[in-house]
């Protein structure tokens, strides 16, 4: 059996089990496994350059689920009465951008870093609570709880991600790497310092995929696998 017909197999065995997640509601008793699903959040990290947000919206629109990226800084935005693009230019960086962008914005103003991260912390977690949703980056994957969080990190190759982040922001290879890299070191310096993990450990992870290897539309049918034996186990502990 080739990995094609058997990825096809697979992909027609979730739809199956996926298509009862959009049924009329059904007794209580009849169906557990959707109910454990309903406690669910997937948490997408990720590295710079690989296709994150198509990935988690293939996800949320089979699952019929929310996706959360940008909407995160702009919830924080609006608590802290800042312009979204504030937030925006120092989410996931250190101390020296966030008063930089902010002294851009209004010179009195005094948002300290803590106060900045209590609030990205009440956000994600708000979001966990509800359930049936998807957070892209943030830290989510350390926020929420292990138990009811499917953690997943996507990976590509570097030259690949390179280039995908060279043509998504139209610059020639030389720029795109210098940028990608410091984008990578960035993000990984922001959760070392905040959250004092190494991102690049697989084991902080359930779920680690390739996006050189697989297409966004595979890492979706992975995710859904993942997610549903997930929350199996859940129910037979």
């Amino acid at each position: 059996m080739t990995v094609t017909s058997f990825m096809n197999r697979q992909t027609e065995v979730l739809k199956h089990v996926l298509a009862g997640y959009c049924a009329e509601p059904e007794p209580k008793d009849m169906m557990p496994e959707q109910t454990a699903l309903d406690l669910f959040t997937i948490a997408v990290s990720r590295e710079v350059g690989t296709p994150a947000r198509e990935v988690a919206r293939q996800v949320g629109e089979r699952l019929g689920w929310p996706v959360y990226d940008r909407e995160v800084p702009a919830r924080i935005a609006h608590e802290l009465h800042l312009p979204v693009a504030a937030v925006e230019a120092i989410d996931e960086r250190r101390q020296g951008w966030l008063l930089e962008c902010l002294e851009s914005f209004n010179s009195r103003c005094d948002l300290s870093e803590s106060r900045y991260f209590r609030h990205l912390i009440s956000v994600v977690r708000s979001l966990g609570e509800q359930g049936r949703c998807l957070i892209v980056g943030h830290g989510a994957e350390f926020l929420l709880p292990p138990p009811t969080t499917l953690r997943v990190c996507l990976v590509g190759n570097r030259e690949d991600r390179i280039a995908a982040f060279g043509r998504a922001r139209r610059l020639d290879h030389w720029t795109a790497a210098r940028q990608l890299e410091q984008l990578n070191r960035e993000r990984s310096r922001f959760l070392r310092e905040h959250f004092h993990v190494d991102p690049s450990q697989p084991g902080n992870y359930d779920l680690v995929l390739n996006t050189s290897q697989w297409s966004p539309s595979d890492c979706a049918d992975f995710i859904l696998r993942a997610l549903h034996h997930k929350a199996m186990g859940q129910l037979k502990n």
